[in-house]
């Protein structure tokens, strides 16, 4: 048994890795190729390309790179349809794996996308081409196949994988040793995102937010989890940066559990730093004219997850224009301020952590497998 796989960023890595736990204890001898990370060469993954390479956000960001991975695409599909796999996976990244899912199937090789793309949040036409392209649709959470099955589209929800892979209770104390943080430090965790424009946007907006917390309360502790290939690219902010902040390579879920709040780009990582139970404040800025076409297509008036799932606004967002260091560092300091609040929101959290746990790895690895007798 052969499979194709994309994952296009540090999020798809994370998820594909723990999916692949699941194919590769259904089918042992499975061979898996393509394009993707650590954490899927971790279960035997052939990573052909890395992921860094498709790891662009926003349109402007997109334009720049689109020569580059368009000539991706396309050696990849040669590649594959040269020698034809059993399955294609793409997760997430649907403008890189939709096109690709749509050639694959043509030429007769089942196609399935893991991770609905957002069509609850905006670009809602995409459900059409979703179906041309994929056999199956994977979903993480229970209201999409209901989306899907207006449309004709097969899908099923498998819950999300992070919710299998977090723990309900929250080790904060063996993550603040691990971590060598002191057990009564208040933390601050800085999570800019794993992308290349993230940290040239957002890791400068947060950084500036911990100097300004720093001058107001000196004993915080800081620490910023950084994607693996990106810690060159933070170093000349965190020189100039006033706060003492301790950079981890990779393990945000250290810091996550270790925190009493983080300021968080929005992404995957929210829907982590929900179910470690933490406060946090969303933020996000990108190209301007990346916003201006981004801001007209949107269909909720929530961006970060948690707030999507919860369909409020149980934690702050600050993007694009409202995202300044002063606004990020008092949402911070109203979080850490108040105990009662953080506590209502742990418990809110909690439901929706046994909401999403439905050993993804497992039940995913069951759809894919009637996709393939189908």
């Amino acid at each position: 048994m052969r499979f194709g796989m994309v994952a296009g960023e540090a999020s798809g890595d994370l998820l594909a890795g723990l999916l692949l736990g699941g194919l590769r204890a259904r089918w042992p001898e499975l061979r898996m190729q393509g394009i993707g990370g650590p954490k899927m060469a971790a279960h035997g993954f052939d990573a052909w390309w890395p992921y860094e390479k498709l790891a662009v956000h926003g349109y402007a960001e997109a334009l720049r790179h689109y020569r580059e991975i368009l000539g991706i695409r396309k050696q990849l599909a040669a590649r594959l349809l040269a020698d034809k796999p059993d399955a294609f996976i793409g997760v997430d990244a649907p403008d890189f794996n939709l096109g690709l899912e749509e050639k694959l199937k043509t030429a007769g090789v089942k196609t399935i996308h893991f991770v609905s793309p957002s069509i609850w949040a905006w670009r809602g036409g995409r459900v059409n081409k979703i179906g041309r392209s994929t056999d199956h649709v994977l979903c993480l959470f229970p209201f999409e196949p209901a989306i899907y099955a207006r449309h004709g589209v097969p899908a099923s929800y498998v819950g999300h994988p992070l919710a299998d892979a977090i723990p309900l209770e929250v080790p904060r104390a063996a993550a603040r040793e691990r971590l060598k943080l002191p057990g009564d430090a208040q933390v601050v965790a800085l999570l800019p995102g794993s992308r290349r424009s993230e940290i040239d946007y957002i890791a400068p907006l947060l950084l500036q937010a911990a100097a300004l917390l720093h001058r107001q309360r000196p004993q915080l502790r800081f620490v910023l989890p950084v994607a693996p290939g990106l810690r060159e690219r933070l170093q000349p902010l965190l020189a100039d940066c006033a706060a003492p902040v301790q950079v981890l390579d990779g393990r945000s879920h250290d810091a996550l559990a270790a925190c009493d709040v983080t300021l968080i780009a929005s992404g995957t990582a929210t829907l982590e730093a929900a179910l470690f139970k933490r406060p946090m404040v969303i933020t996000y800025r990108m190209h301007g004219l990346s916003w201006a076409l981004m801001k007209r297509m949107r269909y909720q008036p929530w961006v970060g997850l948690p707030n999507i799932l919860c369909e409020d606004f149980v934690v702050p967002e600050l993007i694009q224009d409202d995202a300044t260091p002063q606004a990020l560092a008092n949402a911070a300091l109203a979080w850490l301020d108040d105990a009662p609040r953080s506590a209502s929101l742990a418990a809110r959290f909690t439901e929706l952590h046994h909401l999403l746990k439905r050993d993804t790895a497992r039940c995913a690895t069951d759809a894919i497998a009637k996709v393939l007798q189908a």
